[in-house]
Protein backbone atom coordinates (compact mmCIF):
# COMPACT_ATOMS: atom_id res chain seq x y z
CA UNK A 1 0.00 0.00 0.00
CA UNK A 2 1.30 3.51 -0.73
CA UNK A 3 2.12 6.07 1.81
CA UNK A 4 -0.85 8.28 0.72
CA UNK A 5 -3.74 5.41 0.94
CA UNK A 6 -1.98 4.78 4.27
CA UNK A 7 -3.24 8.40 5.71
CA UNK A 8 -6.24 8.08 5.00
CA UNK A 9 -6.48 4.74 6.58
CA UNK A 10 -5.74 6.02 9.57
CA UNK A 11 -7.47 9.31 8.97
CA UNK A 12 -10.57 6.78 9.04
CA UNK A 13 -9.10 4.84 11.86
CA UNK A 14 -8.92 8.01 13.97
CA UNK A 15 -12.35 9.46 12.95
CA UNK A 16 -13.84 6.05 14.16
CA UNK A 17 -12.25 6.25 17.36
CA UNK A 18 -12.70 9.44 18.28
CA UNK A 19 -16.61 9.46 17.75
CA UNK A 20 -17.06 6.21 18.94
CA UNK A 21 -18.67 5.16 15.71
CA UNK A 22 -19.19 2.02 13.97
CA UNK A 23 -17.21 3.34 11.19
CA UNK A 24 -14.97 5.80 10.00
CA UNK A 25 -13.75 6.71 6.45
CA UNK A 26 -11.34 8.94 4.70
CA UNK A 27 -11.42 10.43 0.91
CA UNK A 28 -8.34 11.88 -0.58
CA UNK A 29 -9.25 14.55 -3.56
CA UNK A 30 -7.69 15.15 -6.93
CA UNK A 31 -5.83 17.60 -5.73
CA UNK A 32 -4.60 15.67 -2.29
CA UNK A 33 -6.82 17.50 0.45
CA UNK A 34 -8.57 14.60 2.69
CA UNK A 35 -11.67 14.48 4.38
CA UNK A 36 -12.12 12.25 6.99
CA UNK A 37 -15.61 11.40 8.44
CA UNK A 38 -18.14 9.07 10.64
CA UNK A 39 -21.34 7.27 10.18
CA UNK A 40 -24.64 9.71 10.92
CA UNK A 41 -27.56 8.27 12.58
CA UNK A 42 -30.33 10.27 13.42
CA UNK A 43 -34.01 9.48 13.45
CA UNK A 44 -34.48 11.80 10.11
CA UNK A 45 -31.33 11.52 8.67
CA UNK A 46 -28.71 7.97 8.43
CA UNK A 47 -25.49 8.28 6.20
CA UNK A 48 -22.31 5.90 6.05
CA UNK A 49 -18.86 6.91 6.79
CA UNK A 50 -18.04 7.17 3.19
CA UNK A 51 -21.45 9.31 1.89
CA UNK A 52 -20.16 11.78 4.81
CA UNK A 53 -16.58 12.26 3.68
CA UNK A 54 -17.38 11.80 -0.26
CA UNK A 55 -20.11 15.13 0.51
CA UNK A 56 -17.62 16.49 2.54
CA UNK A 57 -15.15 16.58 -0.27
CA UNK A 58 -17.80 17.69 -3.43
CA UNK A 59 -19.12 20.85 -1.03
CA UNK A 60 -15.45 21.45 -0.42
CA UNK A 61 -15.27 21.90 -4.56
CA UNK A 62 -13.92 18.56 -5.45
CA UNK A 63 -14.76 17.36 -8.85
CA UNK A 64 -13.20 13.86 -8.44
CA UNK A 65 -11.52 11.45 -5.68
CA UNK A 66 -8.17 9.63 -6.01
CA UNK A 67 -8.96 7.35 -3.12
CA UNK A 68 -11.36 6.36 -0.29
CA UNK A 69 -11.16 3.93 2.23
CA UNK A 70 -13.51 2.61 5.03
CA UNK A 71 -12.53 1.32 8.48
CA UNK A 72 -15.76 -1.13 9.85
CA UNK A 73 -15.92 -4.43 11.42
CA UNK A 74 -18.67 -4.72 8.51
CA UNK A 75 -18.64 -4.58 4.74
CA UNK A 76 -18.92 -1.71 2.45
CA UNK A 77 -22.89 -1.45 1.26
CA UNK A 78 -23.59 -1.18 -2.62
CA UNK A 79 -23.94 2.51 -1.59
CA UNK A 80 -20.51 2.93 -0.93
CA UNK A 81 -19.11 1.32 -3.42
CA UNK A 82 -21.61 3.19 -5.85
CA UNK A 83 -20.49 7.02 -4.10
CA UNK A 84 -16.68 6.01 -4.85
CA UNK A 85 -17.11 4.83 -8.08
CA UNK A 86 -19.09 7.38 -9.42
CA UNK A 87 -16.44 10.38 -8.00
CA UNK A 88 -13.61 8.12 -9.95
CA UNK A 89 -12.74 5.61 -7.20
CA UNK A 90 -11.42 2.62 -8.76
CA UNK A 91 -11.50 0.76 -5.81
CA UNK A 92 -12.73 1.40 -1.97
CA UNK A 93 -9.82 0.36 0.81
CA UNK A 94 -11.69 -1.59 3.32
CA UNK A 95 -9.72 -2.39 6.39
CA UNK A 96 -10.84 -3.49 9.78
CA UNK A 97 -10.58 -1.54 13.26
CA UNK A 98 -6.64 -2.20 13.68
CA UNK A 99 -6.16 -0.87 10.15
CA UNK A 100 -5.37 -3.98 8.39
CA UNK A 101 -6.09 -3.94 4.90
CA UNK A 102 -9.11 -6.64 3.84
CA UNK A 103 -9.62 -8.07 -0.02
Amino acid sequence: MNPEDSKIITLARAARARNGSAEGAAVRDETGRTYAATDVSLTALKLSAVQVAAAMAISSGARSLEAAALVSEGTPSPDDEAVAAELGVGKLLVAGPDGTLRG
